[in-house]
């Protein structure tokens, strides 16, 4: 069934404050009533009032010359006939009703609601082709519309009102939905403008500044000025004719027409021959130019009477004899500037400025300053062979203007859908920032809708990366190695490694290996605990010479490390490490690119101890020793092609790296579970890694390669917890380890060990301050995922509070088994010292790339109290809210 609304009669003549604030408060509630109608109720309306429309475009055509004087009756009969049929066309298939963009793979609904009232200004140029047009994109909206005429023009605006209102309410519209002032008046004017809740202004620069000075939103179009430029290579005969077609259509009314014409030197001559051969007149210079800008401006502005007069006609007005069936009247200029020149003003009339080019880019520069000095934002058109993109380019790089239309008549091509049919049919131009407007298009049904973005909670996809091989198993090296030469076809292979290494013989097996394939190698093994930048540039030289298709990085984290870095600047000598170390909130959406590895070399990593996991990692830092600038390198582009986890390779740790890399390996285990980007993927090998360590650290540090099992384990555990942190991250415990490492060069394990416990008290609060943000985390519930990893270690407990409490006994007692000291300043570090360096460190530790996944979002004032609590060894606070 069609709604119906019964409001209160509306005055019949709106010709006061009074009477027109009665017709807004029953237009108000027509809307209300139209504002729930269906898409298919709107659509039928809007399909009975365009055809209203259509019927009677001849009529009002007729009406808008008479009541008017000005312009063409055929002319206007197409302007009716495009607002309507044209109009209609573009939107008869837009949803603008309820739901008009549903995507249930992100949960974004979108929906539709109309605005209101619109308030609209229609002008004299087009008065019964922009009612019709803005009418029925109201109707399309399901808003109200009350219009403002010109009063030059009220009797046929508000005729091509009555006929789409009537239509309208026929077809089951709101009585009253569409409105009009009676007797418009500058009072009344800016009185609707105040009481409506958006302004569709066409008209003069002045009406537009009063509307978007109203107060409310306002869709305002700017002055057009529209400069020509004609090519060498142009068509002449096309660019001249479409130009004439153009500029005579409405005696030159719609403000996208031309305005001038500027013909390079080349073609002059034959661009003014065929205007004169198609019945345009030059106007003499002299006597008969003066006499026509006396006649056309008074005081430097267009004379009212012009616009929409006769090129016959108006020579007339100024004594000039010419031929009855004068297309234009036009004027060569030399001059851009309006204030020297009224005759590069835009005039409305199939009046033009011509001028000189020597080439094409002094065209375009004038095109530019005239659409800057009287139209910006508007219109530009340009004649030119559409082989020439280059010219084309500067064209639409130069002109500050919003339609730039190519070999077409500009006033039918910028109001779109006439000769080039993506350009939505509009008669309200907007010109941007350009001519002062809040639109940049041609305006059209989506600027009077409001939309609701509905968006429904989604977890972001994750992912599972890891190295495309991993080999494991004491005395897998040689097995691997020889896939690379055999399998592979690797030919030329770079060993970077650390010079203990390498002098202990940790390579001979890989190059006795190597040897053993034919396949060539050489080693670089100048990299430092801390690798730095200077000497990883060395290795990428001898790397260039070398020429490798394998990169094999073998040692702790600094080796592998560096051996990243080199294979980067290897393959990509361009990189840029600043780009490249950007944080980011997500790895995904991070502003740098990563470029892609791969194409020259093969990358495996060895690791030489039970620690970093970095063989199988995204991650790599590396120091500039002239700028003391750490580079953290995060993409997955690093990942290692290969992981070799032989423990063979590491079965000779000392008790020192045995004790700080096994308790970094617990905690990139716990870190990674508690993170709020850990998923299901990550938590088992997460689980397995705190059970290994747990189980088999207290003997790999106690009895070292004499327990070959507890050190296979640890291998294994160090890189089950790198390809769980790899794709889940770590958190706050990391970010305060490393500012304690570069701040005061505690071992990286031992600057976690000794903070561990007591930012697991902090993530436990069930009621943090803050908690990370993060789709996946719903909800504080790291206490939960505490005691459920603790649990999996076998500890036990009446709840999950007691069984934290639990996990966090058995974990110091693991660390007294290893030997770590319960402070900081046990460990040396000096007071004063550490102290003037806290603030420091507390903001870059709240800055460190791995905070962002703590479970917990950590204030800087909480960071401080944290790294005093572990200075001191104070007991530990509760950290709840």
């Amino acid at each position: 069934m069609v709604k119906k609304n019964a409001v209160a009669a509306a005055p019949e003549v709106i010709d006061s404050v009074d009477a027109l604030e009665a017709k807004l408060a029953h237009m108000r509630e027509a809307q209300k009533v139209f504002a729930t109608y269906t898409q298919e109720q709107v659509d039928k309306i809007f399909y009975e009032a365009a055809m209203a429309a259509n019927k009677q475009r001849i009529p009002l055509a007729k009406l808008a010359v008479e009541d008017t004087g000005r312009g063409i009756v055929e002319d206007k009969v197409i302007k009716n006939h495009y607002a309507a049929e044209y109009i209609y066309n573009a939107y008869k298939n837009t949803k603008t009703c309820g739901v008009v963009e549903r995507d249930e793979a992100y949960g974004i609904t979108k929906v539709a609601e109309p605005i209101g009232i619109v308030g609209a200004v229609i002008p004299t140029t087009n008065p019964t082709s922009t009612a019709i047009f803005k009418c029925l994109i109201c109707l399309k909206t399901r808003n109200a519309i009350i219009i403002s005429p010109h009063p030059a023009a009220a009797k046929c605006t508000i005729a091509a009102a009555k006929v789409v209102l009537d239509a309208a309410v026929k077809a089951g519209a709101p009585e009253g939905i569409i409105g009009w002032i009676d007797q418009p008046s500058l009072e009344l004017t800016n009185k609707l403008m105040s009481d409506v809740d958006i302004i569709l202004a066409t008209g003069g620069p002045g009406m537009v500044k009063a509307a978007y000075s109203s107060g409310k939103p306002a869709l305002g179009v700017g002055a057009g000025n529209t400069p020509v430029v004609i090519d060498d290579t142009a068509d002449i005969k096309l660019a001249v004719n479409s130009i004439i077609h153009s500029k005579t259509f409405d005696n030159g009314m719609i403000c996208a027409s031309e305005q001038s014409v500027t013909a390079l030197d080349s073609v002059y001559d034959a661009v003014k021959a065929e205007f004169q051969y198609r019945g345009c007149y030059f106007v003499k210079k002299g006597k008969e130019v003066e006499a026509l800008r006396a006649a056309m401006f008074k005081n430097g502005a267009l004379d009212h009477r012009i616009p929409g007069m006769p090129a016959p006609q108006i020579a007339e007005l100024a004594g000039i004899k010419v031929p009855a069936k004068t297309k234009i009247l036009i004027v060569e200029c030399t001059s851009t500037d309006p204030l020297k020149e009224e005759f590069s003003h835009e005039k409305l009339s199939p009046v033009l400025a011509m001028y000189h080019a020597k080439d094409f880019q002094e065209a375009v520069d004038k095109a530019e300053h005239l659409v800057l000095a009287g139209g910006p934002g508007h219109t530009a058109s340009l004649y030119v062979h559409p082989a020439e993109k280059e010219k084309i380019e500067l064209f639409q790089e130069t002109m500050a203007a919003c339609r730039i239309v190519i070999n077409t008549p500009s006033s039918q091509g910028g109001i779109g859908d006439l000769y080039n049919f993506a350009m939505k049919p509009s008669l309200t131009l907007g010109c941007g920032s350009w001519g002062g407007n809040s639109v940049s298009e041609n305006v059209g049904v989506k600027h009077l809708l409001n939309i609701k973005t509905v968006a429904e909670r989604r977890e972001n996809m994750l992912w599972f990366r890891a190295p495309e091989k991993i080999y494991f198993k004491k005395g897998c090296t040689p097995v691997a190695i020889e896939e690379l030469g055999r399998t592979m076809g690797k030919k030329r292979a770079f060993i970077v490694t650390d010079q203990f290494l390498y002098k202990n013989g940790n390579c001979r097996a890989i190059e006795e290996k190597l040897d053993e394939l034919g396949v060539a190698h050489d080693a670089f093994y100048d990299i430092q605990p801390d690798p730095r930048l200077q000497d990883a540039m060395k290795g990428v030289e001898r790397m260039k010479l070398f020429e490798p298709d394998l990169i094999i990085a073998v040692g702790g984290g600094s080796a592998m490390d560096a051996g990243k870095i080199m294979w980067l600047m290897y393959e990509h000598p361009e990189a840029n490490f600043e780009d490249m170390a950007m944080d980011f909130m997500d790895i995904r959406k991070r502003v740098y690119t990563f470029p892609e590895m791969g194409n020259k070399a093969y990358f495996v990593a060895v690791p030489t101890s039970s620690g970093t996991g970095s063989e199988v990692t995204p991650f790599a830092i590396i120091t500039d020793a002239e700028t003391g600038l750490k580079w953290p390198i995060t993409d997955y582009q690093l990942m290692p092609n290969m992981a070799i986890v032989d423990v063979d390779n590491a079965m000779t740790a000392p008790k020192g790296l045995t004790c700080a890399s096994g308790i970094d390996v617990m905690t990139h285990a716990i870190e990674s579970y508690v993170s709020i980007m850990s998923s299901d993927y990550t938590r088992g090998l997460s689980m397995r890694a705190v059970k290994l360590v747990f189980e088999n650290l207290p003997s790999a540090y106690e009895n070292g390669a004499k327990d070959p099992h507890a050190r296979e384990e640890m291998h294994n555990a160090s890189c089950l917890a790198g390809m769980a942190f790899a794709n889940a991250f770590l958190g706050l415990n990391h970010s305060m380890a490393h500012k304690l490492g570069a701040y005061h060069h505690l071992p990286h394990g031992i600057a976690n060990a000794v903070i561990l416990t007591r930012v697991m008290r902090y993530n436990a609060a069930e009621k943090p301050v803050k908690m990370g943000t993060f789709s996946q985390y719903q909800y504080p519930h790291a206490l939960h995922d505490y005691a459920e990893l603790g649990r999996y270690a076998g500890c036990t407990g009446a709840d999950d509070r007691e069984v934290f409490e639990n996990f966090i006994a058995k974990l110091e007692n693991l660390m007294e088994t290893i030997g770590i000291k319960k402070t900081i300043a046990e460990y040396g570090v000096d007071e004063k010292y550490f102290l003037e360096t806290l603030d420091e460190m507390t903001e870059n530790a709240f800055n460190d790339q791995c905070t962002g996944a703590n479970p917990r979002y950590p204030l800087m004032s909480e960071i401080k109290e944290l790294f005093l609590d572990a200075y001191y060894g104070r007991e530990p606070q509760s950290y709840e809210a």
